[in-house]
């Protein structure tokens, strides 16, 4: 499928260029470029063309630089990146794109090889958001309100089969919990306790579903959920280093003037496990789940984390440990097992 990329800058040479380095491309229909001189023409481009899949944008230019273009993108699409070109690749700079939502920041002169390398893999993250926001689309209407009588009005024969049937899984599942959030709770007016935990769990479902995972459940303050296909632990383990960066930087005034550090503890834990629409047909409600001794493990992981901690147990670090830094954190009595667990703290 053709990528459609728009290029930000004001140096006239720049569009002569790029269609000079990236002809076989153009010709072969797998980028189709548009231009704009500067971020206002930018957005008007965007109003036309809303099929733009990446940006890539100077920051200095006339009327509207790529810093502020960059809050004006996030605004405007959470599917939408951009990777910033500039000659002004200083620290300050590139730390200001990165906290606009840049994906990326490569330095002029441009490197044509490792802009074409940073493009692959922009457009096959987008693409990725894009095929998971879809599968949410399709399923998440079902997933809220699934009944033998809408099955039966709205789907027929096979697709209605595949809905009410169970199947055994491969996965990797995630409990992420806000630690010492009951307490504050207890504490803060109802009102400032539920904007809270709504900022976290939105931390935790962009990165869940930026990196293909699903979100299963919200229970009181924690998150389960479920990576499924390929690298699936891999793919948790950095949802949950992302949402574990994010949250741990957070800052939060409460009303009897004290502050509050909010910290997030995680279990993974990956295995065969049972997945169906599991739920009460009295109650007509089902909810597409996952249950199982691998999904029992990675909860009670969690409740042996610390704050800050994301751990594994060994069978997962074993699979990992080449990819991830971990620390061993020793063995551990996890709730109707009859041996000890050697379990594993993932550090970066």
């Amino acid at each position: 499928m053709k990528a459609k990329i728009l290029v930000v800058d004001d140096e006239p040479d720049l569009q002569l260029l790029i269609k000079q380095k990236f002809r076989r491309q153009i010709r072969e229909q797998q980028y189709d470029f548009i231009f704009a001189e500067n971020g206002e023409v930018a957005l008007r481009m965007l109003a036309e063309h809303p099929d733009v899949d990446m940006v890539l944008s100077d920051i200095n230019m006339p009327e509207m630089d790529g810093l502020t273009l960059l809050m004006k993108l996030s605004e405007l699409s959470p599917l939408l990146k951009s990777v910033i070109v500039s000659a002004y690749g200083d620290m300050e700079n590139i730390r200001t794109a990165m906290n606009r939502g840049a994906f990326d920041f490569l330095c002029k002169p441009i490197d044509f090889q490792d802009l074409e390398v940073t493009m692959e893999k922009t457009l096959k993250y987008v693409e990725q958001l894009k095929e998971t926001l879809k599968a949410v689309r399709e399923n998440d209407i079902l997933r809220m309100y699934v009944d033998s009588s809408v099955l039966q009005f709205m789907t027929r024969g096979a697709f209605e089969s595949s809905l009410t049937s169970s199947e055994n899984i491969e996965a990797s599942v995630v409990f992420m919990d806000m630690c010492g959030f009951t307490s504050i709770s207890e504490r803060e007016p109802a009102d400032h306790v539920v904007k809270m935990i709504n900022k976290y769990f939105d931390v935790m479902v962009k990165e869940i579903l930026a990196h293909g995972g699903l979100v299963d459940k919200f229970m009181g303050d924690a998150v389960m959920a479920v990576f499924k296909g390929d690298y699936h632990l891999d793919r948790a383990i950095e949802a949950s280093l992302a949402v574990r960066n994010q949250i741990n930087g957070f800052k939060e005034q409460l009303h009897n003037q004290t502050e509050y550090f909010p910290n997030v503890a995680i279990g993974i834990n990956s295995g065969e496990m049972v997945s169906g629409n599991i739920g009460s047909a009295t109650l007509r409600r089902l909810d597409y789940t996952v249950i199982g001794d691998a999904v029992n493990v990675a909860q009670r992981l969690q409740s042996v984390a610390g704050p800050g901690q994301i751990v594994v147990p060994e069978s997962a670090y074993e699979k990992i440990k080449e990819a991830f830094q971990c620390r061993v954190i020793g063995e551990v009595n996890l709730k109707n097992k009859q041996q000890a667990m050697q379990i594993y703290e993932v550090l970066e």
